[in-house]
């Protein structure tokens, strides 16, 4: 399978350099000269919006999404509708921002109710998409690992993910392929064919053995057992040519100097995927 040849479509996503705030990620990414970035919340909010606004469009970055919307099922009515009005203050952010994907993480079920809390997704989508669309904003359906459903997300292949999808106007919902979270997946191959259309972002990272840590044991590309390369064609013949983001939660890598977080970034990006 053929490897990439430049890192033109290379996307830091900002939770790979976790200890470095907005102007460090951006100033690293322009000495890598990696184009794009993706940005999370809590890091523009520690910035500001308007002063991650303008440290990206100085750079001259691309945004390639924003994350996070979602955690959509709660408790009780007072606390889903908060819920419902930040996840409309990330799409108008989103828009700010200059992309026009924000990742949905659907949240886990607060009452062992797995089924009503996937109908609370379904139903917070189809309220939130409207809203999105006005703004320019399509809406990233992510599934996660199984291992998350209980306190992330119970929305945990990419065949649930691409029925809740199909559910909507493609111009409005996709979804977003992280290899940690479905590799492993019997139907993943079939599955991404089957997302021709939908697909607003593919992430990258390597399943490590052991997995050191349930959240933060993600490796760097090229130390676990995913076959990135061909995860990676399997994407592109079935219609994405977008931004591939990097996202990987290791407290060794975050311990990295940002500078050598990129170019290991980079040198693994093009061996690997």
């Amino acid at each position: 399978m053929e490897p990439l040849r430049s890192i033109d479509r290379l996307s830091l996503n900002q939770i790979t350099t976790d200890r470095l705030n907005m102007r460090e990620a951006v100033d690293a990414c322009v000495r890598a000269e990696v184009p794009w970035i993706a940005l999370w919340r809590h890091k523009v909010a520690e910035a500001g919006l308007a002063e991650s606004k303008r440290l990206v469009r100085d750079a001259g970055l691309r945004v390639s999404s924003l994350c996070r919307g979602g955690y959509f099922p709660a408790a009780t009515a007072a606390e889903r509708k908060e819920r419902m009005d930040d996840n409309r203050r990330a799409v108008e952010e989103a828009a700010e921002l200059g992309t026009d994907v924000l990742v949905l993480v659907c949240g886990p079920a607060p009452d062992r109710d797995i089924d009503f809390a996937r109908k609370t997704v379904e139903e917070s989508i189809a309220e939130l998409a409207p809203f999105a669309r006005s703004h320019g904003i399509k809406l990233g359906i992510e599934p996660l690992h199984p291992m998350y459903a209980a306190e992330r997300s119970v929305i945990n292949t990419l065949a649930q993910a691409n029925t809740l999808a199909e559910k909507f106007e493609a111009r409005d919902v996709g979804v977003v392929i992280d290899a940690f979270h479905v590799w492993w997946d019997p139907e993943l191959y079939a599955q991404i064919e089957r997302a021709k259309g939908r697909i607003l972002g593919f992430h990258v990272s390597d399943w490590i053995v052991p997995v050191p840590d349930l959240l933060m044991g993600r490796g760097m590309m090229g130390d676990g057992v995913i076959e990135l390369r061909r995860m990676r064609h399997a994407v592109e013949a079935a219609g994405y040519a977008g931004a591939i983001e990097v996202e990987i939660f290791n407290r060794q890598v975050w311990d990295m100097p940002g500078d050598e977080a990129l170019s290991l970034i980079k040198e693994r990006y093009l061996q690997h995927v």
